[in-house]
């Protein structure tokens, strides 16, 4: 019997690239592998006109869409992407930003505020640092190029929320320089961040206290989840379960090289206190698939959704995803 066709949109990560070499092949799927290393690209394609069939895919915007019954779409607790948050504060010295509660009243430049990671950053000053959100004056816009963010297509919020967009041509690394914001917060750091000393993180110490808040909370933040096309699971529901068990055998050989220490994989010089930390804080598995070891981490979210007019009311985590098993 001929194999299925299916095209995958996602970034070449570590925990991928067996799927894109070949080494791994999804039961009765013949996946062609698509390289987009810039998730926003990907996130507009699928979500603008369905251009592939499977894909890496905003959590937030595929959240939002589901809570709205507004979703062409289903998932599998695969994340191709996640990272911890606290480090990716930006603050001008000189705009007396303290402590997090002094952020209520600045202006605080973000790519896109309904996006995954800004999510989980106002989530965290709100529930970890008491931060009145609705007194943070927002300026939207990309963070080390001029314009926007992409192209989004995300649905509105359900209480509207005073956004200035960045019309000036000039990054938001441009504008916390000119203290035009005081701060940024997003996927990424301006990059005045290298260069300008005036520029710096609201959190030096973001490692340590990442490790006590994942001790404490279990949250290890999700940034993207994999879609599928509703229609195509319909018509062919083992394309989940195939595809979640090739995933999960690609993302076991990414960590079997990683932890090989005969000639580091990554340049990354002390990989060997990382691994030990991966065991330490992660038990050996940094990066768990599937729902019950990330529920913590997923009913934050819909917590934090629900705090930002995501979604009026948190959904279940359960039915976030589609039967694997």
């Amino acid at each position: 019997m001929a194999k299925l066709q299916l095209s995958f949109a996602c970034g070449l990560y570590d925990r991928m690239q067996p799927l894109y070499t070949g080494e791994v092949k999804p039961e009765g799927i013949d996946l062609n592998f698509i390289v987009i290393d810039q998730p926003r690209a990907i996130f507009d394609r699928m979500a603008g006109a369905e251009e592939f069939d499977v894909a890496e895919f905003s959590s937030s915007e595929f959240v939002q869409r589901f809570a709205n019954k507004q979703c062409p779409f289903v998932a599998i607790p695969v994340f191709p992407s996640r990272a911890f948050r606290h480090g990716f504060i930006a603050v001008h010295r000189k705009a007396g930003i303290k402590i997090p509660k002094n952020l209520e009243g600045k202006r605080v430049g973000v790519p896109l505020l309904t996006m995954t990671a800004a999510i989980y950053i106002n989530g965290l000053l709100q529930h970890e640092y008491g931060v009145d959100l609705r007194k943070i004056r927002w300026v939207q816009g990309a963070m080390n190029t001029g314009g926007a963010h992409g192209s989004p297509t995300v649905l509105p919020l359900l209480k509207p929320i005073a956004v200035e967009q960045n019309t000036s041509n000039k990054s938001m690394s441009d504008l916390i320089e000119e203290r035009a914001v005081d701060a940024t917060l997003g996927t990424s750091l301006p990059e005045a961040i290298r260069s300008n000393p005036d520029i710096v993180r609201l959190f030096p110490d973001y490692v340590e206290l990442e490790k006590a808040f994942y001790k404490r909370t279990k949250i290890y933040p999700i940034m993207h989840l994999v879609a599928i096309r509703k229609q195509l699971y319909e018509r062919h529901p083992f394309v989940a379960t195939s595809l979640y068990n090739a995933f999960c055998e690609a993302k076991k050989i990414a960590l079997e090289k990683m932890f090989n220490l005969r000639a580091l994989r990554y340049m990354t010089p002390f990989l060997m206190r990382d691994i030990d930390e991966i065991y330490e804080v992660f038990d050996g598995d940094p990066w768990p698939y599937g729902i019950e070891p990330n529920r913590p981490t997923l009913e934050a979210f819909v917590t934090y959704l629900t705090d930002q007019s995501l979604i009026a009311a948190p959904v279940r985590v359960d039915d976030l995803f589609v039967p694997t098993n």
